[in-house]
């Protein structure tokens, strides 16, 4: 598990969700949730704002939750988020192009999230090493 990438998604991530609960409309207009002169309807902002603070909380967990099954928990949280946005935005966005892109960055962030836990990290010699993936680990 490389801790170090796993608590750069998560910094990020809670950075980009602290910023898009205080300006919904960092995340309505390249999404196309705005009206034709660009404006965020107040109903939007406010369906905008928990998915806001979900990112910032799950991306806080994974800054801070202790090396071990804690950071894993966190970062398969963080997953299932990125996926899910994936999912359902790449289903329900309007416009082709944007719902593209949409899959495009979830599933970029979660992959990140998921080469955190594949990697190998810096613990021992180099000559044995154990890759953690949740319930699977394997001795190489």
């Amino acid at each position: 598990m490389k801790v170090g990438l796993l608590r750069a998604v998560g910094v990020a991530t809670a950075v980009y969700g602290v910023a898009v609960a205080a300006l919904p409309d960092l995340l309505a207009r390249p999404s196309g949730l705005v009206d034709g002169e660009g404006r965020t309807a107040p109903a939007t902002r406010i369906s905008l704002r928990p998915l806001a603070w979900r990112d910032a909380a799950s991306g806080l967990a994974m800054a801070l939750a202790p090396d071990g099954p804690a950071l894993r928990t966190a970062a398969y949280v963080r997953i299932a988020a990125d996926f899910g946005d994936a999912v359902l935005l790449g289903a329900t966005l309007p416009g082709r192009d944007r719902r593209r892109k949409a899959v495009a960055v979830s599933v970029g962030w979660g992959a990140l999230s998921v080469a955190g836990l594949l990697a190998r990290g810096r613990r021992g010699n180099g000559v044995m090493c154990a890759v953690e993936a949740g319930p699977l680990r394997v001795r190489r």
